[in-house]
């Protein structure tokens, strides 16, 4: 969206958590029957950061990686995006995580992933092999439930890092929920949710990890983050953001709707990623609420246009156009691939009717 930040700029936002290397199919079908993958990236806190990065802001990832071949190309791939990964540690004993998936949505039945991720190096982290001072020198620290479900020292991490305490930057927190990770419920991602700041959650994840149903119900169970995002979908989105004036009694929360634009969806993967780059993007800009969410739509319909995990985000003048459009043209918005591109007046992809 706009040029890399000077290298001595201040850190924006630093991003925690796993990455792997992940093997795309060659055609549609089962894993068993698919003869040849091709290589890319995969991991939910490194996308945000590739994103961030691209929309012009000073990133950092910060995990771990084998000293392998695959852990060379996680770390030359996430860098090339404009990334810093000088605090991505190097284990000689234990390997990269990969993963191969199917072509089919992740919802569809018939989707199949296959992880080798038991033993990585990114498992391995903990209070005691990520220095505190690696990820907290930020203005926002970005962090997933993907993460605390990896190993006990990776649970133990997360909650030294969603712990309140004076000082810490804000503290953004992508539920993330994986039942094959918690096959005993969400539990303890709600509470690491309720120490952060900012929460990202999807209205069926909620109901699948927490039983609940519908955002006011989610907002109830998770009423400490000073924003609450929940995201419904092709629907939109609703976040909950609880003023700051200081009062004896809790401020109510200002509730704002935004509907999602049409997307001609390519593939699903890394929307949600996406979405929750341009509500930080927009959070680090100082936008209200409204242009934050609006921003979100905009990442992750540049994602759900293109084939893998990761887009090209659109020019920041342009992305900020298109969110200031009024409510009834920002309905009429139907994006379709190579939307991104700046069409001026010829807007071919971008549809107002």
């Amino acid at each position: 969206m706009t040029g890399t930040p000077p290298v001595d700029a201040p850190v924006d936002a630093v991003c925690l958590g796993e990455s792997m290397v992940t093997f795309l199919p060659s055609r549609a079908g089962r894993l068993a029957d698919v003869p040849s993958f091709a290589r890319a990236i995969g991991g939910a806190e490194s996308n945000v950061a590739c994103a961030l990065a691209a929309a012009g802001h000073r990133a950092k990832w910060v995990s771990r990686v084998g000293r392998d071949g695959f852990g060379d190309h996680l770390v030359e791939a996430i860098s090339s995006y404009g990334v810093d990964v000088s605090a991505v540690g190097r284990d000689a004993l234990r390997p990269t995580g990969i993963y191969f998936r199917t072509a089919t949505d992740r919802a569809a039945d018939e989707h199949e992933v296959a992880y080798y991720r038991a033993g990585s190096a990114a498992s391995a982290m903990s209070p005691a092999t990520v220095p505190y001072e690696d990820v907290t020198d930020g203005r926002i620290l970005h962090l997933s439930g993907i993460t605390a479900a990896l190993s006990e020292g990776c649970l133990a991490l997360t909650r030294t890092l969603t712990a309140r305490r004076a000082g810490r930057p804000l503290v953004s927190f992508d539920v993330n929920f994986r039942p094959g990770l918690w096959p005993g419920g969400g539990g303890v991602l709600r509470e690491l949710a309720r120490g952060a700041d900012v929460v990202f959650v999807g209205e069926d994840e909620a109901e699948q990890a927490w039983g609940l149903h519908g955002p006011e119900a989610i907002r109830e169970a998770l009423p400490e983050p000073r924003v609450l995002v929940v995201k419904r979908g092709g629907r939109g989105a609703v976040a909950f953001e609880r003023r700051a004036e200081p009062s004896p009694a809790p401020a109510p929360d200002t509730v704002t709707f935004v509907p999602a634009p049409a997307v001609d969806v390519v593939a699903p993967v890394g929307a949600g990623d996406a979405f929750a780059a341009g509500f930080l993007s927009g959070t680090l800009r100082g936008l209200g609420v409204r242009d934050r969410i609006r921003h979100g739509h905009l990442m992750a319909a540049a994602v759900l246009t293109v084939p893998g995990d990761l887009g090209v985000p659109a020019d920041t003048a342009y992305a900020d156009r298109l969110v200031a459009l009024d409510d009834s043209a920002w309905e009429r918005l139907h994006l379709g691939p190579g939307w991104t591109r700046d069409h001026g007046d010829d807007q071919e992809e971008v549809r107002t009717p």
